[in-house]
């Protein structure tokens, strides 16, 4: 379990508020429910509407989706009320932050918070609307419905990266409801008279870009099991998983997916790959030696064997491997092109 901590207050920077939102984005494990119900009675309060009659709680988004389907079906949720509590009190409150700050000090004030969790945010986000449209491709409606249902959605924690930016600023007092529950859960619906509240996932793994990543399991896990599986912040099937730590030259060259080739080859490592598979060297100069071999239905992996002029500590110099483009010809050209440089302009003082 992820315990986060109380957002900040005006007085502290802007981007030390945003770090305090990267956690939320980040909380696994049992939420504070009384805490996210209290949230949400408060959004709705502050948007002006009577509070829900009661608060449906969920498993994971996939069954909060469910939820919400069936409950707008038989007519005991009524009408979705996000325009009400989520788009117009966001609206609002960018509108009195921007006038406040300027173009300028809004672009600023964006760059050292909202922007330092968008893009990994919204990454996750779509992840898990594909997931979950995938998942209910059978119920009543098809996809279709689906997607409509997840339209209503408030995104709870995955809101973080525009409450960070909001957070302590002026006039953004209308979004204490929101925050509230994104603190303390994950997505929830907003219906007239019920809302649906999802809980936040129990197991989140990313790799230090931000991306899923994980090779022994689930990246992302509920607790009704609705999860997903990931390499590197490649969708990849749990199946595929599975054989990774079985993996041979053979079965990867077998693979006809193109891209889960890659994840098997990222997994098995390069180097072991062109040893185990025979390849043979096809040039080298003072910069290293260049390997390549035909990939069917690929492009051709192609890698500079490069070693490390700087000894360890046991005096050996260690051998590292670097990926480049298939049209590479010389071992000089595929180091420059690490470094951003045509061949002509590589003139290191030193070989590292």
């Amino acid at each position: 379990m992820t315990t986060v901590a109380s957002t900040g207050t005006a007085t502290e920077p802007a981007a030390d508020r945003a770090a305090l939102w990267r956690e939320v984005v980040a909380a696994t494990g049992p939420v504070d429910r009384a805490a996210a119900e209290d949230g949400v009675r408060l959004a709705y309060r502050l948007a002006g509407l009577p509070e829900p009659e009661r608060i449906v709680w969920a498993a994971s988004p996939l069954e909060a989706v469910a939820q919400a389907m069936r409950l707008t079906a038989d007519g005991t949720a009524g009408g979705s009320v996000r325009d009400e509590v989520r788009t117009r009190p966001w609206a609002d409150a960018r509108d009195r932050v921007a006038e406040r700050l300027g173009p300028a000090g809004w672009a600023d004030h964006w760059a050292v918070t909202g922007a330092q969790l968008w893009d990994t945010t919204v990454m996750l986000t779509e992840r898990i609307r594909t997931a979950v449209a995938d998942a209910s491709s059978g119920v009543p409606g098809g996809g279709q419905a689906v997607r409509l249902a997840l339209l209503d959605a408030v995104l709870g924690q995955h809101d973080a990266a525009w409450l960070a930016a909001f957070d302590g600023e002026e006039g953004a007092g209308e979004l204490a409801g929101i925050a509230a529950v994104a603190r303390n859960a994950g997505w929830w619906w907003p219906y007239e008279r019920t809302a649906v509240v999802a809980e936040r996932p129990l197991e989140l793994h990313r790799d230090e870009a931000g991306r899923l990543d994980r090779g022994d399991g689930p990246a992302l896990a509920f607790a009704d099991g609705f999860a997903l599986h990931a390499w590197r912040g490649m969708p990849v099937p749990a199946e595929f998983l599975d054989g990774l730590a079985g993996l041979t030259p053979g079965r990867i060259r077998a693979e006809e997916n193109a891209e889960l080739r890659r994840v098997m080859l990222e997994h098995y490592g390069y180097e072991r790959y062109l040893e185990e598979s025979g390849a043979e060297p096809v040039q080298r100069d003072a910069a290293g030696v260049l390997w390549r071999i035909e990939l069917e239905g690929d492009e051709p992996l192609v890698m500079v064997e490069v070693i490390n002029s700087t000894p360890e500590p046991d005096g050996t110099h260690r051998t590292y491997w670097l990926r480049v483009p298939p049209r590479t010809r010389t071992a000089r050209e595929g180091v420059a092109w690490t470094f951003g440089l045509e061949e002509a302009d590589y003139e290191p003082e030193r070989e590292t």
